[in-house]
């Protein structure tokens, strides 16, 4: 399989997107498609990007359905004739390499409520977040769109969420995942070993290394931490092994909050 991102440049801001807390846009690009485009100067800032980077490259190898990402260049002087100076301060500070999901014209919102999941797709889906510690699929905010009646992952951006701190990633990589109980789709999860099974005989160190070494060195010049691209990559990577292997614990814990719905 392919992991490697196309990279675009974006030609016209169309409009800001203004459901997401970091000011995601709706973007045009120099290949003539559009693009959900998450920006580097928003909230999080870079960690947002290699979260959303992560998570997107992991789905896709296993599988699962996420809009295409590219890498989206950002011209210094895309921007100035932005009207909302909050936004105009956006492009500013976004100069640069930016992430792009591939927009699904006429996706909606999936509504646990009102659409199906298959128990094996769902399971898989909550093994993912479990596995990148993603925090952000709940009934209150999806992050997952029906398109041409097929659901769609999308927005991992709250995934990884050790690297905020950045102290105390051992700990997570060994630990539950608590707060898969609020997961949007853990009620219809009925097949979470069969779905770990796939996963743990489908991932290895080679392909997460291979993927953590695609996240962009642009992305890895921290200003709160001393430390260098390479020693960053590192932590990500050793964070995605350790927790591999040590997929029983989350699996578990997710077991046990199924428990607790039925």
């Amino acid at each position: 399989m392919n992991l490697n991102l196309r990279t675009v440049n974006v030609t016209r801001y169309i409009t800001p997107l203004r459901e997401g807390g970091s000011l995601p846009a709706l973007a045009e690009a120099d290949d003539d498609f559009k693009y959900v485009l998450k920006f580097r100067g928003a909230g999080h800032g870079v960690k947002a990007l290699i979260a959303e980077f992560l998570g997107g490259q992991i789905a896709k190898y296993l599988g699962l359905p996420i809009p295409e990402l590219v890498f989206a260049n950002l011209d210094e002087a895309f921007g100035r004739t932005e009207a909302d100076e909050e936004i105009q301060d956006l492009l500013k500070f976004s100069q640069g390499l930016n992430l792009g999901l591939h927009y699904l014209s006429g996706a909606i919102t999936y509504d646990a409520a009102a659409n199906e999941c298959d128990a094996l797709l769902a399971s898989k889906i909550v093994w993912l977040d479990a596995f990148i510690t993603n925090v952000d699929r709940t009934f209150k905010n999806t992050n997952l769109l029906i398109w041409k009646k097929d659901i769609w992952l999308i927005d991992h951006g709250a995934s990884f969420y050790f690297h905020h701190s950045w102290t105390n990633w051992k700990t997570t990589a060994i630990t539950p995942f608590t707060l898969i109980k609020d997961h949007v789709l853990l009620p219809k999860a009925t097949l979470l070993e069969e779905a770990h099974k796939e996963f743990t005989s489908k991932l290895n160190d080679t392909i997460l290394e291979e993927i953590v070494n695609q996240i962009p060195d642009d992305w890895l010049h921290w200003e709160d931490q001393n430390i260098t691209p390479d020693e960053i990559k590192k932590v990500y990577f050793q964070f995605l092994s350790l927790r591999l292997a040590n997929a029983e614990t989350f699996l578990n814990q997710a077991q046990n909050a199924r428990k607790t719905l039925i």
